[in-house]
């Protein structure tokens, strides 16, 4: 009996592994046929169902061992049409396949490389060979790059998430990815222009069979390329925001390669008739992106590769797919199937003849017989009616599982919400503390403001209209910048959204992955009950033994019918129950989509009505653009019209100039032109921008009336027929000019606006100042060359004087004084010496540099012929020359009274800014006729400024000394009554005034002083010399001074010379 009982189990676990052989062999059968269709010699196009069933294979069985073991054994070797697809077939496993399909791939790359290897050193009919060695090479590249970077799936299906995990922190590890997807482009973007190049772009070879045949893998370098291209602008624009634009040159170089070879392929692709029924191919941008400018990331669109759905619909309906899995056959029938007679073998009748027990076994087994088949129909009655509640139930929990989902990620939102609202009103409680930081600085700032209020005022009204456009302009920029951010926003936004559609995908697919698993839960229970099926078989049998078991098996039956139904009616409750959740799931989650429809077009709406505003604000921009522009232009109508009417105003004829200034008006104006010129062209090519031409204008306008007046003035002193055409030129120039500027006052002449008639106009002032230039050299400008050696010489020896000076006064310091006096004494003449020191070195400096300025400049003259032929330069350096002299005399007069405490710090710290001043006057004249290149002009520029800088240490030393020296007294007012209090303010705020008042005299007085200086310094000579009694040169007129050498007095300044106006160095040479 014992061993009766376990003969199901074992028949159980033979069943099982009976049904489990036959889905093997069915499942490998279907993977060879479909392989050996899919992978053959013949020149056709891979079929997608053939495809579809081997990446379903894949899935199934979790990896590509069963391809491989197949597609090992392919004479590759023997055809290239058959490597070629072989290639193709590996490339759609490798995209569409199992994600194990790669490592499985990856122990087969010898194989690959191997193929690629022979075929490129081998030729065929076809042209095959070479197609086949590009193919596998980017078969490899693939390979090595998602293995290196496992994070990005191999069909390249990767989120920027994903993309900036990969990438990482280290900007190395960037440079390094970008590398690698540049190599991993450049070899899908060779295999395309290797078969369009063959191919020669007919439209009859895309419709046959040999010409679909190699362009079918370009499809999935389509897909490829598309995510490739988008990755590489990800990782350069990652790249541009770290490092130099200057190191990334040879990236950006590359880039535009592949993006006008991708763009070309794409191009070309697009117009075959083979790729418009079996992909939607993107579209490039007319130019590839900016990277220099990192806003243009925002207008950076990812191309999106489409395969439309009617052609797997079309696929179906031409040949249904086989089903994976046969059932039919893994099922056994009780029909087809006889049961073998175990009881007959176990307990038959005996050899030797009938028994009077036969009458009753035929008796039990037709009873047997009977309960067979009615247990039988109950049996196959309960089967399905427990399949219909299972699939009902699947289909439940399947939903179920996805309202959970759904829970789950809008608690995950809503934590991410409550966060971000946490931050935010962090940052408002740190905000308001600011705020109030700032409300009580802002009012200890008004007092000292209210001061200065009615200077603000005044200044306000003159610069009132200049202010009012730059804010205009500012605005726009504002307001452009925000509608920018908008669309960044936007763009974000629309990021975000693709990203949550992959993300369903990916649960789409996972929930396929689920429902196959309870598939395969399910056909285990099917097998289950077959099991206790022939178990219930088994008993049956046993039972003809005797008649009483009979009735025990009855019972037993009845019982199990009765367990059955009391779980079926259970199983009705439950899922009435999970009918129910799932309703109420249903309608929670049709609220929640319909809030986010809503959601979604009220984005949309503020969407169009951002783009209306940005629209609206960029018209505005090129009003206000144009508005600037006429303003401009005005004001400088206005300008050059008043030139106009000074050249005919009476009091101007008492005004002359000299060509030489005429002649540096000229060049600047022309030079101005320049930029006029460039400016225009500029603003012609984006009305967005007139800042440059603005620009070029204002000082275009300014140049212009310059030159008109100096001309106007210079011709006062010209010869009559000069003169004449002087004035003449003058007024033409103005009269272009205007017309000029009243084309650019209109849009219509705008583009047509040329100056070219106003730089002819100007070039013809310009060859008359050159004629009216004096030729000859006088007795006066001989002695200048003298004069320069003299005056130098001069200056060195008043330096050392000054330092003889010092030192004795630093002795006598030390013998007088101690303490703290000897301390600031000690400081203020140290300085004094190191700045002394730092002059004699600039002056040194100087004359080395004149010397070779002279020696590279007078050609074959003499030097006293360089210096007269040059005068106006040389009279520069003979100013300069005695200004330093004079303000070192004048600085050791004042440290010998602060010394002395006969003097004030103030004379000393003036003294040491006058140096600092003259110092900059000689390296203005040394500089003017030197070569930029000039070593010795990079001494005398490095000594000038290490005499700033020790003038900068006595100002430091004297303020030090004179603060340690004074006393100042502390303020108690501790003793005082209300009373006495208000009116010492009262008496303190009357003493502010006046030293106000005084203040702003001085300082009036200052302004007259100097004025005064300049207007003497720039004189004719005639007059300077009988105020000073000195003899000028006749041939200079509105010049500096020229004196004879002499010293000037100790107390008394030299006259300051104007800046040198000298031709360029090759004019002289």
């Amino acid at each position: 009996m014992n061993s009766i009982r376990h003969v199901p189990s074992r028949v159980k676990s033979k069943r099982t592994e009976t049904i489990l052989g036959a889905e093997r062999e069915h499942f490998e059968k279907q993977q060879l046929s479909s392989i050996s269709k899919a992978i053959n010699s013949t020149e056709t196009p891979l079929k997608e169902k053939h495809a579809r069933r081997i990446i379903l294979g894949t899935h199934r069985e979790k990896g590509a061992y069963t391809f491989w073991s197949y597609a090992v054994g392919l004479p590759l070797p023997s055809s290239a049409i058959l490597s070629w697809k072989f290639c193709h077939v590996i490339h759609k496993i490798l995209r569409d396949g199992h994600r194990n399909s790669l490592q499985d791939c990856m122990r087969h790359y010898s194989s690959i490389a191997e193929t690629g290897l022979l075929w490129n050193n081998t030729r065929d009919r076809h042209g095959y060979g070479q197609l086949v060695s590009l193919y596998s090479r980017l078969l490899c590249t693939k390979m090595e790059f998602h293995t290196k970077h496992s994070e990005i799936p191999a069909s390249l299906e990767a989120t920027d998430e994903v993309l900036e995990r990969t990438a990482g922190t280290d900007i190395n590890n960037v440079f390094q990815l970008t590398v690698e997807v540049f190599d991993y482009m450049d070899a899908e973007l060779r295999l395309a222009e290797a078969v369009l190049r063959q191919l020669n772009m007919s439209i009859a070879i895309s419709t046959l069979t040999s010409g679909q045949c190699k362009l079918a893998p370009l499809i999935q370098v389509i897909q490829d390329c598309s995510h490739l291209y988008h990755y590489t602008v990800k990782l350069l624009f990652k790249l541009h925001a770290c490092l130099p634009a200057d190191t990334l040159q040879g990236h950006r170089e590359r880039f535009h390669e592949q993006f006008q070879s991708l763009k070309t392929f794409l191009n070309k692709a697009r117009d075959m008739l083979y790729f418009k029924r079996l992909i939607q191919i993107p579209r490039l941008p007319d130019s590839p992106p900016n990277f220099l400018r990192a806003s243009a990331l925002a207008e950076h669109v990812k191309p999106m590769v489409v395969i439309p759905d009617e052609e797997e619909l079309e696929e179906q309906e031409e040949d249904e797919p086989e089903p994976l899995i046969d059932v039919s056959e893994a099922q056994p029938s009780m029909a087809s199937q006889p049961q073998g007679d175990i009881f007959d073998q176990a307990f038959g009748p005996p050899n030797d003849g009938f028994d009077d027990r036969d009458l009753q076994i035929e008796n039990l087994k037709r009873e047997i017989e009977l309960l067979k088949a009615e247990l039988e129909k109950i049996k196959g009655e309960a089967q399905r009616y427990i399949t219909q509640l299972k699939s009902q139930i699947n289909s439940l929990e399947a939903e179920l599982e996805e309202q959970r989902v759904q829970k789950q990620r809008t608690l995950v939102e809503n934590e991410q919400l409550r966060m971000e609202l946490e931050t935010l009103r962090r940052r408002n409680t740190e905000h308001e503390s600011m705020q109030t930081n700032f409300f009580e600085a802002e009012k200890r700032s008004q007092a000292t403001e209210l001061r200065y209020n009615k200077l603000k005022e005044k200044h306000a009204e003159l610069v009132a209209n200049h202010a009012e456009l730059l804010r205009k302009s500012s605005d726009t920029v504002k307001m452009l910048s925000a509608t920018q951010q908008t669309q960044e926003e936007i763009e974000r936004t629309k990021q975000q959204l693709a990203f949550e559609v992959e993300r369903v995908r990916q649960e789409s697919d996972m929930k396929f992955e689920e429902q196959r698993f309870d598939m395969d839960k399910l056909r285990r229970e099917l097998e289950e009950k077959n099991a206790e099926i022939q178990k219930v078989k088994t008993l049956l049998q046993t039972s003809e033994k005797a008649g009483e078991q009979v009735n025990s098996s009855m019972a037993a039956l009845q019982a199990e019918k009765e367990r059955l139904t009391q779980s079926i009616n259970k199983k009705d409750a439950e899922l009435s129950s999970l009918v129910k959740e799932a309703q109420l799931k249903e309608y929670s989650l049709q609220q929640e989509r319909d809030r986010t429809i809503k959601e979604l077009a009220e984005l949309q709406g503020k969407l169009k009505e951002k783009l209306s505003h940005e629209e609206q604000l960029q018209q505005k921009l090129l009003d206000e653009q144009f508005t600037l522009l006429q303003a401009t232009v005005t004001e400088a109508e206005n300008i050059i019209q008043d030139a106009v009417s000074t050249i005919d105003d009476p009091l101007h004829i008492s005004c002359s100039s000299s060509p030489d200034y005429l002649i540096s008006r000229a060049e600047a104006t022309l030079s101005s032109i320049d930029k006029v010129q460039g400016g225009h062209s500029e603003y012609v090519k984006s009305m967005k921008d007139a800042g440059s031409l603005v620009r070029a204008l204002t000082k275009f306008s300014h140049l212009t009336a310059d030159t008109i007046i100096s001309g106007s003035a210079t011709a006062h002193m010209a010869p009559t027929d000069d003169a004449d055409r002087l004035t003449e030129h003058c007024k033409s120039c103005a009269t272009q000019s205007l017309q000029y500027l009243r084309n650019l006052k209109s849009k219509a002449s705008l583009k047509g606006a040329d100056p070219t008639s106003i730089q002819a106009a100007v070039q013809k002032i310009l060859r008359i100042g050159k004629d009216l230039r004096p030729k000859g050299i006088d007795v006066g400008k001989d002695e200048l060359g003298d004069m320069v050696d003299k005056e130098m010489a001069a200056t060195s020896a008043a330096i050392e004087e000054a330092v003889r000076r010092i030192d004795e006064m630093m002795r006598q310091t030390r013998m007088d004084k101690t303490g703290v006096q000897l301390e600031v004494n000690e400081r203020i003449l140290n300085s004094c010496t190191d700045l002394m020191k730092a002059i004699r070195l600039l002056v040194l400096a100087s004359t080395d540099l004149q010397k070779e300025i002279v020696d590279s400049g007078r050609g074959a003259a003499s030097v006293r012929e360089f210096y007269a032929r040059n005068s106006r330069w040389t009279e520069g350096l003979i100013s300069a020359s005695k200004a330093v002299g004079w303000g070192a005399t004048q600085m050791v007069d004042s440290a010998d009274k602060v010394v002395l405490h006969t003097g004030k710090y103030e004379e000393l710290i003036v003294c040491s800014h006058e140096i600092a001043a003259s110092t900059a006057q000689l390296v203005a004249a040394s500089k003017v006729k030197a070569d930029r290149g000039s070593k010795k002009l990079g001494v005398l520029q490095q000594a000038s400024r290490h005499v700033n800088e020790m003038a900068a240490n006595v100002v430091a030393s004297t303020k030090t000394g004179q603060d340690q020296i004074e006393d100042k007294d502390t303020m108690d007012f501790s003793g005082m009554s209300l009373i006495k209090l208000k009116k010492e303010e009262m008496e303190s705020q009357v003493k502010v005034l006046e030293l106000e008042t005084m203040l702003g005299n001085e300082r009036l007085r200052l302004g007259e002083l100097r004025k005064k200086h300049y207007e003497i310094a720039g004189v004719p000579l005639e007059q300077l010399s009988q105020d000073n009694g000195l003899r000028a040169s006749p041939h200079v007129t509105a010049a500096p001074s020229s004196p004879k050498p002499s010293k000037p007095t100790l107390m008394k300044k030299p006259a300051l010379a104007q800046k040198p106006n000298i031709p360029p160095k090759s004019t002289l040479r």
